[in-house]
């Protein structure tokens, strides 16, 4: 039973520290190659890899990403 407990709380502990691996950021410019190239640009600032989760055009560009290491 006490492996068991062990098993489940090193498994909440590890998907913990998995979560925190993800940041959100964005960007805009008046483009959105221009966003995406900030986007870009902040990823590699921070050595990771960027998954864009949102767009909107306006009067100009807006993105959103989630960094992932």
């Amino acid at each position: 039973m006490k492996s068991i407990k062990t098993f489940v709380a090193v498994t909440a502990l590890s998907l913990v520290s998995f979560g925190s691996f993800a940041q959100s950021i964005t960007a805009s410019a008046s483009t959105l190659d221009g966003a995406e190239a900030k986007i870009a640009a902040q990823a590699e600032q921070a050595g990771a890899s960027y998954k864009i989760t949102g767009a909107r055009v306006d009067n100009g560009a807006y993105l959103s990403a989630e960094l992932t290491k």
